[in-house]
């Protein structure tokens, strides 16, 4: 199957780790418009250590998890978690701020 390739497995974590950086760039540019940030947490951490420090913290974390999910790749469900985390981000995180970018145009 092709999601448990190993060079499956290491594609899907590379684009992981791009839509994670992208998705902080995004974050961090578009974080003083009236939406502002979505999730409590990094609201809060953004609050107490500042907004650029908090999301570097928070995506370090987020590329930590996924190095180690990498590492996991010899296991069936390492590339649908992949895939599942790609689609995720893709609908939620890549999709809405694009649109906004698109917009902006």
């Amino acid at each position: 199957m092709f999601l448990t390739s190993s060079r499956a497995v290491h594609q899907l974590f590379i684009l992981n780790i791009c839509l994670q950086v992208f998705d902080g760039i995004a974050t961090y540019v578009a974080v003083g418009s009236p939406a502002g940030e979505g999730n409590p947490l990094l609201a809060l951490a953004m609050t107490h250590v500042g907004i650029g420090t908090a999301l570097l913290l928070f995506k370090l974390k987020a590329c930590g998890c996924l190095y180690l999910l990498r590492r996991m790749s010899g296991h069936a469900l390492v590339g649908v978690s992949f895939a599942g985390l790609a689609a995720t981000y893709t609908a939620f995180s890549f999709i809405p701020w694009m649109s906004r970018i698109i917009e902006m145009l």
